[in-house]
């Protein structure tokens, strides 16, 4: 039957097909022109043989089936020189004994159905496909590269890394970059699903395929043309939808030995048939009949189209799964996970409060801010800000170290020195003052992440970093729960108040607080065990290895570092928690979609192969239902285009995502 996708280089196992190239198959318009030459020929060779015209009746006949038969004939014969069986194998055995026994109209009808079927399908999830492919055509093709003080106009794919490009209003970018020059309002849809225009200025990065509303700006090139955002958001689809779930794989594997037995059992229909008083070509046409009702196309299509359709779905939301893999196991999760800094909160912390127990604040800053410059934690970012806001000096550092989940440290002005957790001190053997140790807890109480600075002889004291809560956070998790997933948990490296004060206005029930990056995967592999199949959310480096030890594992694609959107299954695009019940939704609907096909699959093959056996259906008939189950199951998969979103109470206003509410400390 069908392959699934051309636009994207992919077919997917059906009805017998494994992935191939594109060349592998006709083109949907040659399958149409096809299908529609082969109902012709065969309208008019039943025309002659009612006419008592037999030889140009068996001469159009033949034309039909060579229509009709040409992609089944064609595809089965890429299955034998693999020594391979498929159920194309079993139609064109069906469409050549029907014509052998006399009944070549109803051969050429079984024909001209199957390949129907075959182009209506192709030609719906190619349809469902193109949603993605859809989105390089927003590319431009050339840009307006600023070179020796000139603009000419230069394909993307011949403008280098640090280049500038010209982007004036109403033109699309064609390539990732920071803006140096220039404001403007920028629509990001295609790669986040944000409806709402974003503002942005200098030093605000910006990504191929968005549109310039108004202003000229002036971008520097940070992304060569095969590595934008919007290259590897249609990459990671296409090896999305090439990937099969464990269903497809049990599928594939008995497809073979299931088309092995149905020619076995029709072979026994026909003996039986001939040896209960049947003639030799009533008995053959019994056996053919069988074939046509036990072929499972149906069956093998369910599946593939339900992925595909919640695939494309998903990434028009700005939600990319990185395999159809992940669909299937995420409609299992049994819990939610999540990071705090930079997933459930903003991840835009700031400084403050400044307290200094020896030396004075400014001094404190500065020593920070000079070990934080080599760090790239979000933390230190905040500390950075403060002290250009400041003008603070910048020291030289030798010796730097950072240990993940504890702090930074070096040699400053010949002194060690240090910024972090109390572990950090710990692990170095240095002793902090109990009058230090009492002010971190003060900070802590506040809400504040409570960043001690000491150094040896030197300026003393802590650093209160806060962030915000994530305004959709509250909503996200609410409707996690109400899609029977269970209430989140939150899992940080910071202290226990700054847990308990995030959670609290996030809406999570449940936190654990001081873990370490290897400290979080324990505590995952534990929830797991107690709760089932746990999902986890998280942005950071240190995130990476409970990313890949979850179940199913989101990054938020806006502000996760590099090592996080590899190690994740899922990308949030667009930094929105409410992708996360969205993909919960989807997942669940998609598993839905795909027992509902099978249950069509498996009802017709039961009622085709019990009515074929009765002797109650003729073969046009049996025809006629075998196709259309599997067309219905295409059509179960493909509501997954359109199916409406639940009502979420309360309900969702996009406008309003802004982080803005004032919240809670960061530092995992």
């Amino acid at each position: 039957m069908p392959t699934t996708e051309q636009t994207l280089n992919v077919s997917f196992a059906c009805c017998g097909k494994q992935a191939c190239p594109q060349k592998s198959g006709p083109a949907p318009l040659n399958m149409a022109t096809l299908t529609v030459a082969c109902a012709v020929l065969g309208l008019s060779g039943w025309a002659a043989e009612e006419a008592g015209l037999p030889i140009p009746s068996m001469a159009l006949y033949v034309a039909a089936y060579f229509c009709g038969g040409f992609g089944p004939a064609r595809k089965m014969a890429a299955a034998w020189r693999e020594r391979a069986l498929n159920i194309d194998l079993l139609m064109v055995l069906a469409a050549l004994g029907a014509l052998f026994i006399g009944h070549a109209g109803e051969g050429a009808a079984l024909l001209f159905l199957f390949s129907l079927a075959e182009t209506l399908e192709h030609l719906t999830l190619e349809r469902a496909a193109r949603s993605i492919e859809a989105l390089m055509d927003l590319r431009p093709a050339v840009v307006n590269a600023v070179r020796a003080g000139a603009e000419e106009k230069v394909p993307v794919e011949q403008v280098r890394l640090g280049e500038f490009i010209r982007v004036r209003p109403a033109e699309r970018l064609g390539l990732d970059g920071v803006i140096e020059e220039g404001v403007s309002s920028l629509d990001e849809s295609t790669l986040t699903g944000e409806s709402v225009p974003v503002e942005k200025g200098p030093g605000a990065p910006v990504f191929a395929g968005t549109l310039n509303y108004r202003g000229t700006l002036l971008v520097r090139v940070t992304s060569a043309a095969g590595e934008t955002m919007l290259a590897r958001i249609v990459r990671k689809v296409r090896e999305a939808q090439a990937e099969k779930t464990r269903l497809e794989h049990r599928i594939a594997r008995w497809q073979k030995p299931y088309v092995a037995a149905v020619l076995a059992v029709s072979v026994l229909v026909g003996l039986f048939a001939f040896w209960s008083g049947g003639d030799s070509a009533q008995a053959f046409y019994r056996a053919m009949l069988f074939l046509v009702a036990a072929s499972p196309c149906a069956v093998v299509i369910s599946a593939p189209a339900a992925m595909l359709s919640a695939i494309s779905r998903a990434a028009r939301r700005g939600v990319v799964f990185k395999g159809a893999a992940s669909i299937e196991r995420l409609a299992k999760v049994r819990g939610f996970a999540l990071d705090k800094t930079g997933t459930l909160t903003c991840g835009e912390p700031r400084v403050e409060s400044i307290r200094a127990l020896q030396g004075s604040p400014a001094e404190v800053l500065a020593l920070a801010a000079s070990l934080e410059k080599y760090s790239e934690h979000l933390l230190g970012k905040a500390i950075l800000d403060e002290a250009k806001k400041n003008g603070a000096p910048f020291e030289t550092v030798a010796d730097f170290q950072s240990t993940v989940g504890a702090g930074v440290c070096g040699q400053v002005a010949g002194r060690w020195s240090g910024v972090g957790k109390p572990a950090l001190f710990a692990r170095h053997d240095r002793t902090l003052p109990e009058a230090l140790l009492s002010e971190a807890q003060v900070s802590r109480e506040r809400g504040e992440t409570a960043l001690i600075v000491w150094s040896e002889g030197g300026p003393c004291g802590v650093i209160g970093v806060a962030d915000r809560v994530r305004p959709e956070a509250r909503e996200a998790l609410k409707r996690l729960e109400t899609l029977r997933v269970g209430s989140a948990i939150v899992l940080t490296g910071d202290h226990e108040e700054v847990a308990r004060a995030v959670s609290s206005r996030a809406g999570a029930k449940e936190y654990r607080a001081n873990l370490l990056p290897e400290e979080k995967v324990a505590a995952l592999k534990e929830l797991s065990a107690r709760r089932g199949p746990l999902a986890f959310a998280g942005d950071g480096v240190n995130d990476a290895p409970a990313l890949a030890a979850a179940h199913v594992s989101f990054a938020m694609g806006g502000s996760g570092t590099d090592v996080a959107l590899d190690a994740a299954d899922v990308v949030l695009l667009k930094n929105d928690l409410r992708g996360l019940p969205f993909a919960v939704w989807l997942s669940q609907r998609t598993r839905a979609a795909v027992r509902r096909g099978l249950c069509i699959a498996f009802g017709s093959i039961a009622l085709n192969v019990a009515f074929s056996l009765a002797g109650w259906l003729p073969l046009w008939m049996a025809v006629l239902l075998h196709e259309g189950s599997t067309v219905l199951a295409i059509l179960s998969g493909l509501w997954l285009l359109a199916e409406p979103e639940p009502a979420w109470n309360p309900p969702c206003d996009k406008a309003d995502n802004r982080c803005d509410e004032p919240a809670a400390a960061p530092a995992d």
